[in-house]
């Protein structure tokens, strides 16, 4: 399909799972949650590359428990104060020959080679992709705990990763970023300022996040 380098932003402590152990890497299933979700990607054929942007204080740590995959090149560089700034670091690492570029968040490990087919099939096209799920339910804009508005939530949708892009567009869409002083909430944000536009693909209510205690208690009594 393609040449993919992976980007891993796992440079976040989770101080919102309450454990002094960064929430990366907690166990699931008697892995890292890291380690899943490096090896759903490690496996698929089309990736080359993958770079983990991990918290400054756990690089070798982060080195020491993914090992080296026998077929893709991995590397762990030091995260950034951000995660805008841990993908941008990231960035500095992928390989000049890579087509496609994937960003997606080390805790959500229970990605779908499906899903990463659809991104990158997307950025293919378009130059840009995500994935995302249509909002269902009623949302409300709330000030202090008092509603101030009902949302129409027609055309809104709740994106996940993985985000795909091709590496020239990345690079400009976070170059700009850093010259305008601009913190995006994702990669795809940061593509939007440059007027390029971004494809959707239907995301899946199994790619979760994991960042609350309930979050990782789910993930545990998963099947």
């Amino acid at each position: 399909m393609a040449r993919i380098t992976v980007l891993l932003p796992a440079g976040g402590l989770g101080t919102r799972i309450g454990s002094r152990t960064p929430k990366q890497f907690l166990r699931l299933a008697g892995l890292p949650i890291l380690a899943l979700t490096v090896r759903h990607f490690a496996r698929h054929p089309d990736v080359r590359a993958i770079v983990i942007a991990a918290p400054e204080a756990h690089v070798a740590r982060a080195r020491a428990l993914l090992g080296r995959p026998r077929r893709v090149a991995l590397t762990v560089v030091a995260g950034g104060a951000t995660r805008q700034d841990s993908v941008w670091r990231a960035l500095q690492a992928v390989p000049a020959d890579a087509e496609i570029v994937v960003v997606h968040d080390a805790v959500r490990p229970f990605i779908s080679r499906g899903l990463i087919d659809a991104v990158v099939t997307g950025a293919l096209a378009d130059g840009a992709a995500i994935c995302a799920l249509p909002i269902a339910e009623t949302v409300k804009r709330v000030r202090d705990g008092i509603v101030q508005a009902t949302v129409d939530r027609e055309g809104l949708w709740a994106v996940q990763t993985p985000q795909a892009f091709r590496l020239a567009i990345l690079r400009e869409a976070h170059d700009k970023a850093r010259r305008d002083g601009i913190v995006g909430t994702d990669e795809a944000m940061l593509v939007e300022r440059l007027g390029h536009a971004v494809r959707v693909v239907p995301g899946s209510a199994d790619n979760v996040k994991i960042t609350t205690p309930d979050d990782l208690r789910r993930a545990r009594r998963r099947p």
